[in-house]
């Protein structure tokens, strides 16, 4: 994997922020974007700026055939049968909310998660226990910060109805055994929702061999533009769930009495979409392609590893489990004895110009439960070096021996 040609590629990295370029280890939270991907935004709005699905002339019909292929071509790198189980959403939000509150969970029904749930999981099941009486439970991760499959199929009865999880966890970077969920979770008679957003950056997915139920990811986690989210439904269950949203584009018919709504995918994708955004997605997802899933994968690992190694037993320095660099892909999370994570993360932007995230990254049950107050987040990319990993470990061990307690 070429680094220094990737880099070339997003015109962001060679300017001077603070008088040096920006060295960015903020990727969990938003990926840079290459100019392929800024370049095909800007075709749409300045070659066809017109809407898809709705009006039959030529610069509409243009847009229409783009964002067929797109949907293709967003299906095959989701590894899913059918182009009509990948719908366009805003984000992975919207996706994991449709299926939380349009799946028809009463009084009754058990839902599970695990115990390091983003809020956009956390917080619809809170909301959705209050309307319907949904009883949620939770599987304790390992004391080593890893999945406990034994605790997860001690949790499970017929009465569960939907397993909902986070993939790859955005605050450790750890990545359950998905097929093993799966399999446990179908063997039960529920169905399965993964929270990809951390994961379809550098995971090779396969939704159909995994054999999972729902899938959401986010677009501007993988190089591409904000405000689209990839919301992948298996076939057989697209007619029986409810679509968050209805109006316009979504509806067949309607009368006076009653509405029809299409099939999915269009079901899910009700209002105007971001038909820039979409086409953005293409290249987004062309370009990572051709570097390849695996080789991005391993280069996370390999700068992981790197960092792992030079701050693991740094007095001072407290990673989160799990401590093994393998598990944890790009993220590196820590804390600094005697600094709170926002401090560490503004001392190295003002001083270093190396730009992470700070607190409890809309996961505050992970942070309650453990006593933290939160945890400085370092997050490694396509475009990230050998060096801006070595002056980082270099940066920590400064601030750990100047600010740190020793204790």
């Amino acid at each position: 994997m070429d680094v220094e040609r990737i880099r070339k590629d997003f015109t962001v990295l060679s300017k001077d922020i603070g008088g040096k370029p920006p060295i960015y280890f903020d990727n969990a939270c938003q990926t840079l974007r290459p100019r392929q991907v800024t370049e095909a935004v800007t075709e749409y709005y300045e070659s066809f700026p017109a809407c898809a699905g709705r009006s039959v002339h030529k610069l509409a019909t243009e847009v229409s055939l783009r964002c067929d292929a797109m949907r293709a071509k967003a299906s095959e790198f989701l590894g899913a049968r059918d182009p009509h189980e990948v719908a366009f959403a805003k984000n992975t939000t919207e996706g994991l909310n449709t299926v939380i509150f349009g799946s028809g969970l009463g009084k009754g029904d058990e839902v599970v998660t695990t115990d390091y749930e983003h809020n956009s999981v956390h917080v619809p099941f809170l909301q959705l226990a209050k309307e319907t009486g949904v009883k949620r439970r939770t599987v304790e991760s390992a004391t080593d910060g890893t999945f406990d499959l034994g605790a997860f199929e001690k949790t499970m009865s017929k009465r569960v109805k939907l397993v909902a999880m986070c993939l790859t966890s955005n605050v450790t970077g750890y990545t359950l055994p998905a097929k093993d969920v799966v399999d446990i979770a179908h063997s039960y008679g529920a169905k399965v929702l993964f929270d990809a957003a951390q994961a379809a950056p550098s995971m090779r997915l396969d939704v159909d061999k995994l054999g999972v139920d729902y899938l959401a990811a986010s677009v501007h986690k993988m190089c591409g533009p904000s405000g689209v989210g990839l919301f992948y439904v298996r076939s057989e269950l697209s007619e029986g769930l409810q679509p968050l949203m209805f109006g316009g584009h979504g509806v067949a018919d309607t009368n006076y009495a009653s509405f029809k709504l299409l099939p999915a995918p269009e079901k899910f994708e009700t209002g105007l979409q971001n038909y820039a955004g979409i086409l953005g997605t293409g290249a987004a997802l062309d370009y990572l392609t051709a570097i390849g899933m695996d080789e991005i994968r391993a280069h996370e690992a390999r700068l992981n590893k790197r960092m792992t190694r030079a701050l693991l037993d740094v007095k001072g320095v407290e990673l989160l489990r799990p401590h093994d660099p393998n598990m944890r892909s790009g993220i590196f999370s820590f804390n600094i004895d005697g600094l709170s994570s926002h401090d560490v993360a503004m001392i190295l932007d003002n001083s270093k110009n190396i730009m992470m995230r700070s607190g409890m990254h809309c996961c505050h049950t992970y942070f309650h439960v453990r006593g933290l107050e939160g945890c400085a987040r370092a997050s490694v990319y396509i475009y990230n070096t050998v060096g801006e990993a070595d002056l980082f470990v270099e940066s920590v061990r400064e601030l750990a021996g100047k600010f740190g307690r020793k204790g």
